[in-house]
């Protein structure tokens, strides 16, 4: 098996971080991982002091997500806040997709992102868009994450893709993640669990092996561990779950 860097989106442990961000990340690196994703800055409030707390707990961050209105109104911001991280990749997560209506909205939109993209390669950093399940619903038969692709331009424009929500919009994760290929740099890993719920790696229905393998073997930065909600779980115990599976699969 490849090996495939791992990380940990810290949505997943959102109000941990919003207590104790500093000894969050000490557990996440009492557990192995080596790397963390932010979905902003919790109780820290701003990127100088989240970069002291990951460099005293021996993490690196590996994305940022940022939000559309972000991008829109203080792209400029967000460049210095990923240079203040030493973050280089920068990720949009979620575009309220109520008002998206046809492919033209979803061509409109992949150019938006074209000119994000743009600014943030312009500084030496990469975008990505994040997925969820909304993004395969086919407008005149064609899905719209396939409109974005091919209206965005594949040198700037990357996926983050989410493996979870590509099989909860009814796609094979591994046809899709060998189909759109090299314009995927990180993968979300998160299992679904036999009822459509999410579940740590590992203990639902996703193929891990075959899913870490094709992701290592394109060449992906991080496949980043999440799980959106864990039912009322600690959720340091789900992403140590997963962490460990991972460790059985020989991907870390």
């Amino acid at each position: 098996m490849a090996k495939l860097p791992i990380s940990v989106q810290l949505y997943t442990l959102r109000d941990a971080v919003s207590a104790d961000f500093a000894g969050t990340l000490k557990k996440l690196a009492k557990i192995g991982y080596k790397a963390a994703e932010l979905a902003g800055y919790g109780v820290l409030k701003a990127a100088a002091a989240t970069k002291k707390a990951f460099d005293a707990a021996g993490l690196v961050v590996s994305g940022m997500h940022v939000s559309r209105d972000q991008f829109k109104g203080n792209i400029a911001g967000v460049i210095a806040d990923a240079k203040t991280l030493g973050c280089t990749n920068v990720i949009l997560p979620y575009v309220d997709h109520n008002s998206f209506k046809s492919g033209d909205d979803w061509r409109a939109f992949a150019v938006e992102c074209n000119g994000y993209a743009k600014a943030v390669a312009d500084a030496g950093l990469t975008f990505s868009y994040h997925n969820h399940d909304f993004e395969f619903k086919k407008f005149d038969g064609v899905y719209a994450m396939d409109t974005f692709l091919q209206h965005s331009d594949p040198k700037l424009v990357k996926i983050e893709l989410d493996l979870y929500w590509v099989s909860k919009g009814g796609l094979d994760p591994v046809a899709y993640l060998k189909q759109i290929g090299s314009r995927v740099i990180l993968v979300h890993l998160k299992d679904k669990a036999a009822d459509g719920k999410f579940a740590p790696v590992g203990t639902g229905t996703l193929d891990f092996k075959a899913l870490t393998d094709t992701a290592a073997g394109l060449g992906v930065k991080y496949g980043v561990v999440e799980q959106d909600d864990s039912y009322g779980k600690d959720p340091i115990e789900n992403v140590t779950i997963s962490f460990e599976n991972l460790k059985k699969l020989g991907v870390v």
